[in-house]
């Protein structure tokens, strides 16, 4: 088939989606804005499960894009679901390609071609944030995720309404959360994923250059409709601007 006149469904994404701007100082991340999976990928799993949290963050693309117009932002999105590759994961790490996720098998990647779908996804993906780091010159990154208020296959209920996940480098951190609970808002700090565990994408991109950094964790029952994502692109634009006065 002609590439330039199949189906779109069958069209290929680019490996990232970038928005322009000129930001201000912050570049925006999105690593699990999508549950995408292309045509010639098969997971083995109902499709219905690609729209639970285990395809993607719920919420998180709406609120990266919303927060990249409200501040004028350059921003970098993923444009396939982690069940295919987890773009938040080192090229070594076990669950780059997860065999299972919350409780669900996926039985499509027990023979996946690993390699091939690093250089198809991964290095694309994270070569389109290099550049625009290189672009930008942002003085703060900010990634912007979600969270389930429970995991599926157990657990306690997650207390918090949003998160900050950081690893070694705490400038942008710790005003971010006195922000946020400065506003009322049960914050976790490092909470409910650790960024000493999980930090990956700020790990290369951030903390590898000295560029102060966060990751926002927004339980995803707050922004999956519109009038969450406003809300929290108003709040996650006051929050930013306060933490870049502090940066100064």
């Amino acid at each position: 088939m002609d590439p330039v006149n199949q189906p779109p469904e069958l069209a290929a994404l680019p490996p990232a989606e970038q928005i322009d701007g000129p930001g201000g100082g912050v570049l925006l991340l999105c690593d699990h804005a999508s549950n995408h999976v292309p045509a010639d990928i098969s997971l083995g799993v109902l499709p219905a499960l690609l729209d639970l949290h285990i395809g993607y963050d719920i919420g998180a693309a709406a609120l990266t894009r919303s927060l990249a117009t409200r501040i004028r932002a350059p921003a970098v999105l993923g444009t396939v679901s982690r069940l295919v590759i987890d773009l938040h994961r080192e090229p070594h790490h076990d669950a780059l390609v997860p065999p299972a996720s919350d409780g669900h098998v996926i039985p499509g990647n027990a023979a996946a071609d690993r390699l091939g779908r690093i250089e198809r996804f991964h290095m694309p993906y994270h070569a389109a944030i290099e550049q625009a780091v290189r672009d930008y010159r942002p003085a703060l990154v900010v990634a912007i995720h979600s969270f389930t208020p429970r995991l599926a296959s157990g657990g306690p209920e997650r207390p918090w309404q949003v998160g900050i996940l950081y690893n070694q480098d705490s400038r942008a951190a710790h005003p971010a959360i006195a922000a946020l609970r400065g506003r009322g808002l049960v914050t976790g700090d490092n909470e409910p994923y650790s960024g000493r565990e999980l930090n990956a994408t700020l790990n290369r991109h951030a903390e590898a250059h000295g560029i102060p950094s966060i990751s926002v964790e927004v339980r995803n029952d707050l922004i999956g409709d519109d009038a969450g994502v406003a809300n929290w692109t108003a709040i996650l634009a006051e929050v930013i601007g306060t933490v870049r006065t502090q940066l100064r």
